[in-house]
């Protein structure tokens, strides 16, 4: 870890307000693509469904934390300072961090936070103690509600995977709309671009859909396309990312390439 990476770790939040489009899943195989790397990695989960805590730690874990244990303490009006240290956990891949979420987050993701005075900057804060990392990854929920709001405030880049479906695109309007908003109060963050995810090449549909959001965004939508494979589906049943229960698999090396755009496009 160099001394330029120690101070300014880049922060990225996988966004979009439809959900099954794979938020989660991309946050939870970058992680270990960009801990093979030898990066230093913490991932954010600012999801009251806690899928991303869950690929990790199982249901059995995750379900009986206390608030103090996961992101929710940093919302508690009485807490002034949160130790970083106090809500990280290791996760079981090495260089992987993670602050976990459950469904006592849920009480804190409001609507219509940007009219709000308080809580906009909790996640923020707590991203400026974490010098020790090189990337953050913050997973957010399937809306614009305070919680994505907190991240896209503390966010260096946000990247928003897109289904090629209908419903998958319905909504990213909004998500740009978004982003744009954030960018008044936050002018560090930028529209990392769109990743196509859960592609099936054998459906004409969502070759139509793709051709159509290449045409739509362009050089928005990364090269590299996620597609609904297996692997991905082991390697969350084993509890790593793809990158370490399937390394030389397909699916494995599309990781890699979508981290490496990632990188060329943050650069």
């Amino acid at each position: 870890m160099n001394s330029s990476t120690l101070h300014s770790p880049k922060i990225i939040s996988f966004i979009n307000q439809k959900g099954g489009c794979g938020k989660s899943s991309l946050c939870f195989h970058a992680a270990g693509a960009f801990a093979s790397r030898g990066e230093r990695v913490l991932l954010i989960d600012a999801d009251p469904q806690g899928s991303l805590s869950r690929g990790f730690f199982g249901s059995m874990l995750i379900d009986h934390l206390s608030a103090s244990e996961t992101l929710a303490q940093i919302f508690e009006p009485e807490t002034e300072y949160v130790r970083l240290d106090t809500i990280c956990r290791e996760t079981p891949i090495a260089n992987v961090s993670m602050i976990c979420a459950n469904h006592l987050l849920a009480r804190w993701n409001l609507p219509e936070p940007a009219r709000s005075l308080v809580n906009q900057f909790d996640i923020d804060t707590l991203c400026q103690r974490a010098t020790q990392f090189d990337r953050i990854l913050i997973d957010c929920p399937p809306n614009l509600h305070l919680c994505t709001w907190n991240a896209l405030l503390a966010s260096d880049f946000a990247l928003v995977p897109v289904p090629p479906e209908d419903f998958g695109t319905q909504g990213l309007p909004a998500v740009h709309q978004a982003i744009e908003q954030a960018r008044i109060i936050n002018s560090r963050i930028q529209l990392l671009g769109h990743v196509i995810t859960r592609q099936d090449r054998r459906l004409l549909i969502h070759a139509a859909f793709e051709e159509m959001l290449r045409k739509r965004y362009g050089d928005l939508i990364f090269a590299t396309v996620i597609p609904e494979a297996s692997a991905f589906k082991v390697a969350l049943a084993c509890r790593q990312p793809v990158t370490s229960s399937e390394p030389r698999s397909r699916a494995a090396q599309l990781t890699h390439l979508m981290c490496h755009e990632m990188v060329n496009r943050m650069e």
